[in-house]
């Protein structure tokens, strides 16, 4: 890993403005950057805005103790598995299909976003020290009550670890997740290892 981890938070990422309410990913690293103060309402109560910043915040913590590891045994890593990590960020800031709750009341039209669910899914990450959720795709017609819904995720996990319990007890987490906070019937979480970060050697590996 090298400083240009921070450069590379700045890529195209795919995202419009509109998907950040008029932002840009530029304005919300700076933003970061400057320690979220003056507080700017345009950003804090923009949800595609908030859900950003808490991904890339938690990116940054990441990269930069990887950043360490990485120096201290001089090893060079491959950065292509920040730019996934982004462009699952990416994915989160769009509203995407919108997601019904039963509100008890035929009154009142309850829902979440897609977006939502998928940050509150990438939120399980800090938990487990060294992970980071890269894609998130909900496949299913969430839109629809009672249908079933799969979830499939692309991690990266720090070496070292054993990864058939790590993927168990982010898929557990995230069950819970999804149980405490959405009426989704999830019909399966789906979990693939798409790199191991290896401070020692500064290699990735991918597995399922």
């Amino acid at each position: 890993m090298t400083d240009e981890h921070d450069a590379s938070e700045l890529r195209t990422l795919g995202l419009e403005p509109e998907d950040l309410d008029g932002h840009t990913i530029e304005e919300l690293s700076d933003y970061l950057d400057a320690g979220r103060e003056p507080a700017d309402p345009s950003i804090d109560d923009s949800p595609g805005c908030r859900l950003a910043l808490d991904a890339l915040e938690r990116l940054r913590g990441v990269t930069s103790a990887m950043l360490a590891a990485d120096e201290a045994a001089n090893a060079e890593v491959d950065d292509s598995w920040v730019d996934r990590i982004l462009s699952g960020i990416a994915l989160d800031a769009r509203a995407g299909r919108r997601i019904p709750v039963d509100s008890g009341d035929a009154r009142i039209d309850l829902g979440v976003t897609e977006g939502a669910v998928r940050g509150l899914v990438r939120a399980a990450e800090e938990l487990f020290p060294g992970v980071l959720v890269g894609r998130c795709r909900l496949d299913g017609d969430v839109t629809e009550p009672g249908a079933p819904v799969r979830l499939d995720l692309e991690v990266s996990v720090p070496y070292g670890e054993p990864i058939p319990a790590l993927a168990q007890q982010l898929r557990a987490e995230v069950g819970r997740r999804l149980a405490a906070h959405t009426e989704l019937v999830v019909a399966g979480i789906d979990i693939t290892i798409e790199d191991i970060s290896r401070a020692d050697e500064g290699e990735s590996d991918a597995a399922e």
